[in-house]
């Protein structure tokens, strides 16, 4: 078979059908409920969510004032998949889903808990739960929650949503997260050269001047 000449137009793929299903997800999303972090009742299911800071810590002072009328500005956004997802091994009966999303909230909360200079009761979230063909849509419509609000925790200071890397990992630099709010004791075990705290708290100030402007 002759090989035809390269034509990059070839390649590319359109459809403003699913950058129309996309905006639909994110619209959806962001018209659920508000709950507490964690939810105050366990569910089953995988999906996408957003977390709110509505504390007191001056920091994160311009994210509460934001977030005082309405909730429109996440300070970190995540998603949570039961494990085999990435091969397809996971199954759709809801009597057999994980509660991987509820377990992930509430892994934030716990996280939350340990930080010295914040307060849990200070985070809110939402979340949506995508079952059955719909799963294949958490990662896409995640980054675009991301792409569209920029949240801190995702964009300006890395390092929130980690795990504990495991023994014989631990060469790696503490997270920018972990230097600014210590008390994840795994943190504490990575020995790799981490950024200076005024150097994040920099990066964090120039984030929250952009924030809320179009």
């Amino acid at each position: 078979m002759k090989q035809r000449p390269f034509d990059r137009a070839e390649h590319v793929y359109r459809n403003d059908a699913f950058a129309e299903l996309v905006k639909d997800a994110v619209r959806f999303f962001n018209g659920t409920p508000v709950l507490t972090l964690p939810p105050p009742v366990a569910f089953s299911g995988r999906g996408v969510y957003a977390i709110y800071y509505t504390g007191s810590n001056p920091l994160y002072a311009r994210y509460a004032q934001l977030n005082r009328t309405a909730y429109e500005y996440p300070i970190y956004v995540g998603k949570a998949v039961p494990k085999g997802w990435r091969q397809s091994r996971t199954s759709d009966d809801p009597e057999n889903q994980s509660s991987e999303l509820f377990s992930r909230l509430r892994q934030h909360h716990n996280s939350l808990k340990l930080a010295p200079n914040l307060r849990a009761d200070g985070f809110m979230c939402r979340f949506v739960i995508f079952e059955h063909t719909g799963s294949d849509m958490i990662s896409t419509v995640e980054a675009a929650l991301i792409k569209l609000n920029r949240p801190l925790w995702n964009t300006a200071v890395d390092g929130f949503g980690n795990h504990d890397p495991g023994k014989g990992r631990y060469e790696q630099a503490r997270s920018d997260w972990d230097v600014i709010h210590p008390g994840r004791k795994w943190a504490d075990k990575c020995n790799g050269v981490h950024k200076t705290e005024a150097v994040i708290l920099a990066k964090i100030k120039s984030h929250l001047a952009t924030l809320g402007k179009s």
